[in-house]
């Protein structure tokens, strides 16, 4: 079954990290990934999201459709990232997010995905370094 895990924490605090600090983050859960992809995980994309300073919101207001700057979330945690996982169960996808998480101060929340569109995105998008 495919899995999200939702990658919240403090902007601020993400965006204050050193160039080093965020590497050691990347770099600790990319091994985590790997581990998981050689013992038959499967991994889909990892997303990164830009600063909710670039953030669209479509709200609705009554009968009219607002186009907001910014997210308007009312919370201090902001969605920053996600990962795409093939678990066999909900054991083994929470299993492969506490260890991606350990040692960090974010909060991830998983949900089972189901895919209702498959898209037209060529199979390999070149991701954006």
């Amino acid at each position: 079954m495919l899995y999200a895990i939702l990658c919240y924490h403090d902007e601020d605090v993400v965006m204050s990290w050193s160039k080093a600090e965020d590497d050691a983050v990347l770099a600790k859960r990319k091994r985590v990934q790997k581990d998981f992809v050689e013992h038959g995980g499967k991994m889909g994309p990892a997303i990164r999201l830009v600063p909710t300073t670039g953030a669209t919101t479509i709200r609705t207001a009554g009968d009219e459709q607002l186009v907001l700057d910014g997210p308007f979330a009312e919370t201090k945690e902001q969605l920053l990232g996600f990962y795409l996982v093939d678990c066999k169960d909900l054991d083994e996808v929470i299993d492969f997010a506490k260890r991606m998480k350990e040692g960090e101060s974010c909060t991830f929340e998983i949900r089972p995905v189901q895919i209702f569109e498959e898209g037209t995105l060529p199979e390999k998008v070149k991701i954006a370094s």
